[in-house]
């Protein structure tokens, strides 16, 4: 028993950067969302390499987007309109439509295009255990594969049970979606929550290599704290850090050199992130979007029922409705979480790296040591670890005030029109659209 738990706990422990994103990769690989596959040399040091078949993935899913989408569009046939159909919901679910289409479009084509970005920031990663050798440190990526892993089976598991409960719905009223239909519903949320998987696993390596960082710094203030500054430099004592960072550190050099090889460490980190916001941006932009756009229809029609304004016309019970709804709500307030939270700690990590190094500043009696603090001061705060959505706007825990704002705001504007409506939301007394709907329909009929 014991042998059989030693080899599944060796596992779960991995030692290279490369070797910790293997299920990731794996994953995106098979979804088309990187070319990228991780090959391992015949020495055992892994390494990420393109395949030709991986290009090839990624234009067949391309196509297959396409197809799907323009088809689902032009028959105007979606898994919202099984459920009701209003003026409102066509306007939401082509909407929806279009976001997916532009969503898949642009995470594919930075699949592509900016593979090299990608490539470039686990390049840089890969490169810091040199960096963390030359303080003592030895950085075991067990933590960062372990995390890939709970965060695929989280987003799989619930993916999985959310189509098997819609389409569970669709049967229990002998609905059969259209291939086109199944295809698009299936990949906007499998390829968008794949997408999230991915930046979450990279923001959280950039997270744990900046708690590194920071905790030689603290225990290098704790020496000094004890007063055994000397007795580190000449009887190269250890410096033991906790567990919980899955490394350890033996000290062997005077604390310029640490802090010199700090500043060069938070340098390339800094790069990487500043390479993978790159690759990312407008990812996070049309996912947030498209997030958003849901967000505020599904709340509206679940809202729009509760308040009993709702005059729809539906084979699902209520309590199935709003179910439907309320779970795709919560879905894609869960993607927008993680991505907001994991950019939001690698932020956090890198503003405390600012105050332990000038608790340092005041501590430190040597002018060297002093010299290079307040060049790491400087440095600080011209390199800052910052994720954006195309510039627009920064990701962070202030998206949330953002995002509450503007979902009230559309809210009230829907449930407006359904209070100014003589039909309680379906058309004017003649039977027509509102007029934004109206000018919608025109624009999608004639591109029809």
């Amino acid at each position: 028993m014991s042998t059989a738990l030693r080899r599944v706990r060796k596992y779960f422990i991995s030692s290279q950067v490369y070797e910790a994103l293997r299920p990731l990769f794996f994953l995106t690989f098979l979804y088309g969302l990187t070319p990228f596959h991780v090959v391992r040399r015949k020495m055992g040091e892994s390494y990420l390499k393109m395949s030709c078949f991986g290009v090839f993935n990624i234009f067949i899913y391309i196509c297959l987007c396409g197809f799907c989408y323009i088809s689902s569009l032009r028959q105007g046939e979606s898994i919202v309109g099984y459920f009701f159909r209003t003026e409102i919901s066509t306007v939401g679910d082509r909407l929806q439509i279009f976001n997916g289409l532009i969503a898949g479009a642009v995470i594919y084509t930075s699949a592509i295009l900016k593979r090299c970005k990608l490539l470039g920031t686990l390049t840089i990663l890969h490169s810091l255990d040199t960096n963390f050798s030359n303080i003592g440190v030895r950085v075991k990526y067990s933590r960062i594969f372990r995390y890939s892993i709970l965060v695929l089976v989280f987003k799989l598991l619930i993916l999985g049970v959310y189509f098997v409960g819609v389409f569970r719905l669709l049967v229990s009223i002998d609905v059969t979606p259209s291939f086109c239909v199944c295809m698009t519903f299936f990949l906007q949320h499998s390829v968008v929550s794949i997408a999230i998987c991915l930046f979450c696993v990279i923001a959280f390596s950039f997270e744990r290599r900046l708690s590194i960082i920071n905790q030689v710094l603290k225990n290098l203030s704790h020496q000094w704290d004890s007063r055994s500054l000397k007795a580190v430099a000449q009887k190269q004592r250890s410096l033991q850090c906790l567990d919980s960072f899955s490394m350890y550190t033996i000290v062997t050099k005077d604390p310029a050199e640490i802090i010199q090889e700090s500043m060069e460490i938070h340098h390339l980190i800094c790069e990487a992130a500043a390479t993978a916001n790159k690759y990312f941006t407008y990812q996070l932009l049309t996912i947030i979007s498209i997030a958003f756009l849901i967000i505020v229809f599904d709340a509206y029609y679940v809202l729009e029922t509760l308040l009993g304004k709702s005059k729809r016309e539906s084979k699902f019970k209520t309590v199935e409705f709003v179910t439907f709804f309320s779970c795709q709500m919560i879905l894609y307030l869960i993607a927008i979480i993680s991505i907001v939270e994991g950019s939001n700690r690698a932020i956090k990590k890198s503003e405390k790296t600012g105050g332990i190094v000038h608790s340092l500043m005041n501590k430190t009696k040597c002018p060297e040591v002093k010299e290079k603090l307040q060049q790491f001061s400087m440095q600080l705060m011209h390199l800052k670890i910052n994720f954006t959505a195309a510039g627009l706007f920064n990701i962070d825990r202030t998206l949330y005030f953002t995002i509450s704002g503007a979902l009230t705001t559309y809210l009230i504007i829907l449930l407006q029109f359904t209070s100014n409506s003589p039909s309680n939301g379906n058309g004017n007394a003649n039977g027509n659209y509102y007029p934004c709907c109206e000018t919608f329909n025109n624009i999608t009929n004639h591109t029809n």
